[in-house]
């Protein structure tokens, strides 16, 4: 195979966790072009992990919405003329476009077997993401030796946050820890209270400095967050790209975070992590890149499968994590 398309799935965590089959498929072809079809939430993401080639946006929702525009994107994919498609999504439209672009070898999940070459089944059981996306290569015949993710920084955005950093008082030798309260629903996020009794304590018992990061959106609620504990620290929130974060996560001493995209960005640049779990399973999202990683869940019940009801009006399996939890783990970090 010498041009290689790979059809991703749509969230940020989970773009992460395909990483490892770009790095797969790079090792097993060495002479290929691999190309990746993704939707533009994802694309950033991508353009840090080193063994994707090309990026082409399937935009369903925007530009590719109507039939017409679908056939433009086709016709874009048949000039490519790529040898293989894997398709990490069970979409029946993800496999038509591949299958009436003309790819000849078309490997993957998918609701219609017909569409493809090469079917291969899913898992059913409780297989981390990772696996379950290298699974698509494996059931090719492609052996599979690194299951790691891996994103890499460039040294623009680092000397870019190195700045940033200097002008909230942040020198480039001086340690620091970052808190991600963000979630991409709020039945991963820890409370308001649980972050500022964790980060009152970390400053009065390591005098730590402390890194709110996060989205234009995450910023008032840190501001709560930080306003409820009492101290002073560096909130970042909104201010810096993903390249910076990036880049900020790697410097950290270590990011503390529920199962979100911040978390598996973190690990994936070789961070250590503490992951807050309660409504996921971390043997399904756990972190997978180069750190060290502590992951603090308890089974409660209602978790013993991973849970999507966002009704949930107490958060148990959330507030059964305990700040004193997260500090003992973060002790055996600044060892």
């Amino acid at each position: 195979m010498n041009n290689i398309l790979v059809v991703n799935i749509n969230w940020l965590g989970d773009a992460v966790f395909s990483t490892p089959v770009f790095k797969t498929l790079k090792k097993t072809y060495p002479q290929a072009r691999i190309a990746c079809l993704c939707v533009p939430r994802v694309k950033e993401v991508l353009q840090y992990c080193p063994y994707v080639d090309k990026i082409i946006i399937y935009d369903e929702r925007g530009r590719h919405r109507f039939p017409w525009q679908k056939w433009q994107l086709i016709q874009s994919l048949r000039r490519e003329k790529f040898d293989a498609a894997f398709l990490l999504h069970r979409s029946m439209t993800r496999s038509l476009l591949t299958f009436l672009a003309g790819i000849p070898l078309r490997i993957g999940y998918g609701k219609f077997k017909s569409l493809l070459t090469h079917p291969i089944v899913m898992d059913t059981g409780d297989v981390h993401r990772c696996d379950f996306y290298l699974r698509v290569l494996e059931g090719y015949g492609i052996k599979v030796q690194d299951r790691l993710c891996e994103l890499r920084l460039n040294l623009k955005d680092m000397q870019s946050l190195d700045a940033k950093l200097e002008k909230a008082g942040i020198s480039q030798t001086q340690r620091f820890v970052v808190i991600n309260t963000g979630g991409n629903w709020d039945l991963k996020r820890w409370s308001i209270d649980s972050f500022a009794q964790l980060a009152k304590r970390l400053d009065k018992e390591s005098g730590i400095t402390i890194v709110f990061p996060g989205a234009p959106k995450d910023r008032e609620y840190c501001q709560r967050i930080i306003q409820a504990a009492g101290i002073k620290a560096v909130l970042l929130a909104g201010e810096t790209s993903l390249g910076e974060s990036l880049a900020l996560y790697r410097r950290a001493l270590v990011v503390i975070s529920g199962d979100s995209g911040p978390l598996h960005l973190a690990h994936s640049v070789g961070a250590d992590v503490i992951g807050v779990f309660g409504p996921t399973r971390p043997e399904i999202t756990g972190p997978r890149g180069r750190g060290r990683a502590q992951v603090l869940f308890k089974e409660i019940g209602c978790n013993k499968a991973p849970c999507y009801h966002l009704a949930c009006t107490n958060n148990v399996c959330m507030q059964s994590v305990t700040v004193e939890d997260v500090c003992q783990a973060f002790k055996k970090f600044q060892a």
